[in-house]
């Protein structure tokens, strides 16, 4: 019987700063993220999608955060097939998916960057996000297979973005794809009225891990600006409708992760703390976590 884990997909991000949501005195990076863990046991490093994360600050986050929090920390742009900037590139490299010695610096800058967290048993995921094109196919198969590789002995999610994965017989056959590499399956929540939604299956592909992921269900999506997108107050009801699901994964993988990517203003984390409390209905709570007895 695993434990539910609950947190944000961000603690930095500039909107829920402005929010108040962290008191005076702990505005500073430090006393931001010593105050996030105080309410929730669980963040996304979302600032790795953009640029290769750092040692240095992979060491601090472990020493600024108590025993048993841990961190989900996003694969880089290039890593996942995304378009990336040749500015945030490690010097002379150019951002090349296809050259393998550009793939070989990338992923060793990244694995050292990941370094201090792994070392201190604070990594909790790797999450392999991959874009809207990336749909069902041998290549895919093949990129995945080669992540697998990359990324052997790392604890790992995959987070698909075409709904072509998760729809009809396909669905099993993807579960099944993920669970042959060891790689956790990421479910989603967001609105179910356009061509590019996701449906919300909760696949189990690994026996150590299920991650949730909710994006709000802004019918924006894919059309507006990233603050039309993730603009959502997720209602008390519809997080209720997840407490089922989440206990279903909870009964069948050693933990879950539940993450909050509505990042506008405090939206995520009023959302993190009322899912907490809804799940303390059918489990306990210790230290942050929600453990659910059969």
């Amino acid at each position: 019987m695993g434990d539910i884990l609950v947190g944000t997909c961000s603690w930095t991000d500039r909107a829920l700063v402005a929010s108040g949501w962290y008191p005076a005195g702990r505005r500073d990076a430090e006393g931001r993220l010593r105050h996030y863990a105080e309410h929730f046991p669980l963040v996304e490093v979302d600032a790795s999608y953009y640029a290769l994360p750092g040692e240095r600050n992979s060491r601090l986050w472990a020493e600024r955060t108590p025993a048993g929090f841990v961190f989900d920390v996003k694969a880089f742009s290039l890593l996942t097939g995304h378009p990336t900037r040749e500015a945030v590139m490690p010097r002379g490299v150019r951002p090349d998916h296809r050259d393998p010695k550009v793939l070989d610096e990338v992923w060793a800058r990244f694995a050292e960057g990941i370094g201090p967290l792994r070392r201190a048993g604070r990594l909790g995921s790797v999450l392999f996000q991959f874009p809207p094109w990336f749909r069902p196919s041998a290549r895919a198969e093949a990129f995945l297979h080669e992540c697998a590789e990359r990324t052997a002995g790392w604890p790992v999610a995959v987070e698909f973005r075409h709904p072509d994965w998760w729809r009809g017989e396909r669905a099993e056959a993807t579960r099944a794809l993920l669970s042959g590499h060891g790689m956790a399956a990421v479910a989603v929540d967001m609105a179910q009225t356009l061509p590019s939604s996701v449906p919300p299956v909760t696949p189990v592909a690994s026996p150590r891990l299920s991650v949730v992921r909710f994006h709000g269900r802004s019918t924006a999506w894919g059309t507006g600006s990233k603050e039309d997108r993730f603009r959502y107050r997720y209602g008390e009801d519809e997080l209720a409708e997840w407490v089922p699901r989440l206990r279903f994964l909870a009964e069948r993988t050693g933990q879950v992760h539940v993450l909050f990517n509505n990042c506008c203003g405090d939206a995520a984390v009023r959302a993190a703390g009322t899912m907490t409390r809804l799940l303390e209905t059918v489990g306990s709570r210790r230290a942050g976590r929600v453990t659910v007895s059969p």
